[in-house]
């Protein structure tokens, strides 16, 4: 079955239309960023910061929640970022892809850009872990309001709704997907409305929209003002989501959601959580919760949870496609990409993911055991995210659009200010949880690299021992290899020289078919490739086929497809005729360091990706090969 051909939403939808892909993006986009009420404001008047909630206190962290949800997401990610997309994609790796599209002839420069990207990249894996343990251990908190002896029952409740959120990952969001829209319009007018409920029954808390307020809070408490505002970015998790959910809904759609009701409803509810504080001290345990009657707590609860698995799922859903973004531009070792949705282009499921991030998190949540120890954890992902996203869109500004250099360079060191100020308000929180998302990222980025360096030096050794392809074909021409009837495909890393695979067949069973299709594929730096511009076709002698295949980085290759594509072009090739061959190479790493045209990789590092080689999913099921017309052919090689 051929692949889904994916189309864009449109750039300006209309009426009806962007009605629809509003309310679906409220389900997607927006409930990372939508649930932090839930434990950002409090966050800032924990018991360790010693802030007490004075007029001048509240005020203060209110300016500056309200100034950094305008700055940051509707002034930085609204306005400039999301105008860095890749034919309509976003997010770090579709900005790097873009970057190094343009960027072939600066090699250092190239070296450093990718290195800042993996490491965003890798900081978006801890926000997987990260966003589920945080968000549901702060919705299920608020039962200990309504009963002070549920405490002991949170984390397990937690840990359960977790278990469950990854199990059901193998089925696809089709079927809850078309709820998550209503369901958090719903949440954020039942957040909007009682902060709203709040502010009108003491107004003065408007006062806080000065940002004059902010100033004096750092004026009066000096470097103590620093680790609140490690809390205050709470306020703004999610809005990396904003860039790279893009592509799904447009930006018009994202816009119009974010001014019209996330927007308002977030400072509607910050504001009411201040506003009770001032008038109740005690509540700033525990405001957003406290905010509602308790008639309605129960149903809150409930709500609130609903609210974090959606926002969850969003974070898994984008480390399965940040994953295969990797897969396809080389940083990740195949594993296997399950499409959940024969009729939703990117919903798909990648089962060693999901079993990763849900050991991480149900671990994470065990080893906090409340949202509050995990402020510290969060922040730092975040704003390590934040930071290399405002460096790279500084490349694209200065060398894609031309912008003057003074217009680059005043809105990079702008975003950099605050960047930087939330990044090192958090980096002073690593030995109290910080340190997770840094070690997770640390480990990602070795093993990404290492995955990277290692494929670069497997090519240069099996070109080494590749025959050119002109010499293998001039050596056929004696007739002395029978030729059998019907179709071979060697998968070919590189279409310069005859595949290794295809010398070891000949080696062993020294016949050949009458037809042989050289079939190489490669990853090219956008997001997806058409059809029509999907595959080359060259005919060579002797029933020799040469053919090279495009996919963009949010693609699946699927080479049965391909072949049908071939057969457009007037290529006979019946499918029960043809058989696949594949090369799985046994490595062994030499007990010295590697240097070579120009590469280094030390024996540790060798010896790794011997091992990731070795548990990569095999290449027939990541190519979507007919297993029945497989045929594997096993090579030693030294490195």
């Amino acid at each position: 079955m051929p692949p889904m051909e994916r189309h864009h939403v449109e750039e300006h939808p209309t009426g009806k239309r962007l009605s629809v892909l509003t309310l679906t993006a409220l389900g997607v986009v927006f409930g990372d960023i939508g649930t932090s009420p839930l434990y950002a404001f409090k966050e800032c008047f924990k018991a360790e910061y010693g802030l007490t909630p004075t007029p001048e206190n509240v005020y203060g962290v209110l300016s500056l929640i309200l100034w950094s949800l305008i700055l940051v997401v509707s002034f930085k990610y609204i306005v400039f970022i999301m105008r860095a997309d890749n034919r309509g994609e976003g997010g770090i790796v579709a900005m790097l892809a873009l970057i190094l599209k343009k960027d072939s002839e600066h090699r250092r420069g190239r070296v450093v850009l990718i290195g800042l990207g993996l490491f965003g990249a890798a900081l978006l894996y801890g926000d997987g872990v990260i966003t589920p343990a945080i968000s549901v251990l702060s919705a299920i908190e608020g039962l200990t309001v309504h009963n002070e002896e549920m405490a002991s029952w949170v984390v397990p409740i937690t840990v359960m709704i977790i278990v469950g959120l990854f199990a059901v990952q193998r089925h696809g969001t089709t079927r809850v997907g078309a709820a998550f829209g209503p369901l958090m319009a719903l949440w954020f007018v039942a957040i909007g409305g009682l902060g709203l409920v709040q502010v009108m029954r003491d107004a003065s808390v408007l006062s806080a929209i000065n940002p004059i307020w902010g100033y004096r809070f750092f004026q009066h408490h000096d470097l103590h003002a620093v680790t609140v505002l490690g809390a205050v970015v709470l306020a703004v998790t999610g809005a990396e989501a904003l860039y790279a959910d893009m592509g799904h809904f447009g930006k018009r759609p994202i816009r119009t959601a974010w001014f019209w009701l996330v927007f308002p409803a977030l400072l509607l509810n910050y504001f009411g959580q201040g506003s009770l504080v001032l008038g109740n001290p005690a509540a700033a345990e525990n405001p957003f919760y406290i905010l509602a009657p308790s008639a309605m707590l129960l149903p809150m609860v409930a709500l609130a949870t609903g609210a974090t698995i959606i926002a969850s799922q969003a974070l898994i859903s984008g480390a399965f496609s940040l994953t295969q973004q990797c897969i396809q531009l080389g940083y990740s070792p195949r594993m296997s990409i399950v499409h959940t949705s024969a009729r939703e282009f990117g919903q798909i499921f990648v089962p060693e993911v999901n079993m990763a991030l849900g050991v991480g998190t149900v671990l994470v949540v065990l080893g906090f055991q409340s949202s509050s120890k995990l402020g510290a954890a969060y922040g730092i992902a975040v704003t390590g995210t934040m930071t290399v996203t405002t460096l790279l869109f500084f490349v694209i500004a200065a060398r894609r659009w031309h912008w003057p250099v003074w217009r680059v360079t005043a809105l990079t060191l702008l975003f950099l200010a605050i960047d930087l100020s939330f990044l090192g308000a958090n980096a002073i929180k690593i030995e109290h949880g910080g340190w997770v998302p840094v070690a997770l990222a640390i480990a990602l980025f070795t093993l990404m690299t290492t995955w990277k360096r290692g494929k670069l030096i497997l090519r240069e050794r099996l070109q080494e021992i590749t025959m050119p392809l002109d010499a293998f074909l001039k050596s056929l021409s004696s007739g002395k290899i029978p030729r059998v009837p019907g179709t071979a495909v060697f998968m070919a890393s590189h279409s310069t020289g005859a595949p290794v695979v295809l010398l070891h067949h000949l080696k062993h069973n020294k016949v050949l078919h009458e037809q042989v299709i050289l079939l190489s594929i490669s990853t090219v730096e956008v997001p997806e490739v058409r059809d029509e511009e999907r595959v080359t076709l060259e005919r060579l002698e002797h029933g020799f086929v040469r053919a090279t295949a495009l996919y963009g980085f949010m693609e699946s290759p699927d080479v049965t497809h391909l072949l049908a594509l071939l057969r457009q072009r007037g290529l006979k090739a019946r499918p029960m005729e043809t058989s696949y061959y594949l090369g799985r190479e046994l490595l062994i790493p030499r007990q010295k360091a590697w240097k070579e045209g120009g590469m280094t990789m030390s024996i540790w590092r060798k010896k790794l990706f011997a091992v990731m080689s070795r548990n990569a999913v095999s290449a027939a099921a990541f190519f979507q090969l007919p297993p029945n017309r497989v045929v594997e052919l096993g090579t030693q090689i030294e490195f």
